[in-house]
């Protein structure tokens, strides 16, 4: 998930490096590691020769430039040596980036039931600005109920006791807190009529759920679009996926795809934009939001 350079910076060495205006630790890890490998090529400087610096290899270098792992104040000081910065502010600023980088996040405290791979999409998630989600088989995990929400870790997890259920209940519910906060992110969510009319923890759940769908259409930062039973194919028939885009210039989108026991992360240019053209497909394929609204009335009153 790299960082990609932001227009018109021509003198990556003479300036502080940009702290982000939103997001935990995740985002501080790209923004950083896209600051460094600016720098090192700045400085004309390979890869191999920066990985003998540290005392690494070509691929602890790749994955701290991809923001795909902490960083050591000892190993940014010596980079930072290396590519001959030495402006006091600029290396006051990259070694505080540093320290907030390996700062634990808010979900540090769900680690007994949280994965590693869905760990770096709380992080995304937190610092993006803009959501574009498209759902099938369930409502998406930011527009649950807390009792849906509950019926769904069920079925996910039959083997979960009441205590861990309980905690990625939780985890689902902090999430959402997100969207109510001061500066609140766009969500925009595609969902599938089937994942609608899927009774999850009975009619009951189900009513409340609608309920709230209803109710969060009224906000100005949610808009959800239904793709109803009679649109026969669409443009994303491989199955769910999120977009995330973020305020930070220097921060590509990112794709992400959860499967059972793992996750795909995409950031490529050609693999994101393969996902805006099938979201756009399906947001053409999809009910207005006004007439989304309606349908969803149409459901709860069958329910």
């Amino acid at each position: 998930m790299p960082a990609t350079a932001s227009a018109g910076e021509d003198s990556a060495s003479a300036q502080v490096v940009p702290y982000p205006t939103r997001g935990g630790p995740t985002v501080v890890r790209l923004l950083l590691g896209g600051h460094l490998r600016k720098l090192r090529e700045k400085a004309g400087v390979s890869v191999e020769k920066a990985a003998s610096v540290i005392r690494g290899s070509h691929s602890k270098i790749s994955r701290m430039e991809n923001g795909r792992v902490g960083f050591k104040q000892r190993d940014v000081a010596d980079l930072l040596d290396l590519y001959g910065v030495d402006d006091e502010a600029v290396r006051a600023s990259v070694m505080e980036m540093v320290r907030a980088s390996n700062s634990p996040g808010w979900w540090h405290r769900y680690g007994d039931v949280l994965p590693s791979w869905f760990e770096a999409y709380l992080g995304l998630e937190e610092a993006a600005s803009l959501i574009r989600v498209y759902e099938v088989h369930f409502v998406p995990g930011l527009l649950q109920t807390e009792e849906y929400a509950r019926a769904v870790v069920r079925l996910g997890h039959p083997e979960a006791d009441e205590d861990e259920v309980r905690s990625r209940v939780e985890l689902r519910m902090t999430r959402q807190r997100k969207l109510h906060a001061e500066n609140p992110p766009m969500v925009w969510a595609v969902v599938d009529e089937t994942a609608l009319r899927r009774t999850v923890g009975g009619p009951e759940v189900m009513r409340a759920q609608i309920r709230h769908l209803i109710e969060l259409t009224a906000s100005p930062n949610i808009t959800l679009q239904i793709v109803p039973l009679n649109v026969a194919g669409n443009a994303a028939a491989g199955g769910p996926f999120t977009i995330l885009r973020f305020a930070e210039p220097a921060l590509s989108d990112v794709v992400y795809m959860e499967h059972l026991t793992s996750a795909l992360y995409l950031d490529k240019p050609s693999d994101v934009e393969a996902y805006l053209r099938a979201i756009n497909s399906l947001c053409v394929a999809a009910c207005q939001p006004h007439e989304s609204v309606r349908l969803l009335e149409e459901i709860l009153a069958e329910l």
